[in-house]
């Protein structure tokens, strides 16, 4: 192997597509090669959480702050919905995470501290957990009154 993983990620990926497309098996690194593999599945999931977390610190600011609402939150809130759902389209084994109580505690966790961030509003004020349902976040047309 001419490239190590550790000093350039990039050669490295392309010198071992180029292997498994050779057949030379033997000289891929197996090892390395699972990890990528498998972090592509943690990309989408990162992606999907940082989507969400988006989501609903809008749907928070648009429940928390009424007299704030405006076209901007609205439209950010169709554009993550509708990327969420690209993404789950695309990756329907991402359903699973949705109806993760870790990943969930982990997207709300975070949510609420940047809406804290954004609006100044104390973390205690929102609930531990969301009070909405994957059903009505996801919802083309639902909005928290």
């Amino acid at each position: 192997m001419a490239t190590a993983y550790e000093s350039d990620i990039i050669a490295w990926a392309n010198e071992q597509a180029s292997l498994l497309r050779s057949g030379l098996l033997s000289a891929i690194d197996i090892e390395h090669i699972a990890e990528e593999i498998e972090d592509v599945g943690k990309s989408e999931q990162r992606e999907l959480a940082s989507r969400m977390v988006i989501l609903l610190v809008h749907l928070l600011k648009w429940h928390y702050q009424p007299e704030r609402q405006g076209m901007s939150w609205s439209l950010t809130i169709k554009e993550q919905r509708k990327a969420i759902l690209r993404r789950i389209n695309k990756t329907p084994s991402l359903n699973a995470t949705l109806n993760d109580v870790e990943w969930w505690e982990d997207v709300w966790l975070d949510a609420k501290t940047a809406t804290e961030k954004e609006t100044g509003i104390a973390f205690e004020q929102f609930p531990e957990t969301s009070p909405w349902s994957i059903e009505s976040i996801l919802a083309e047309n639902w909005l928290p009154s």
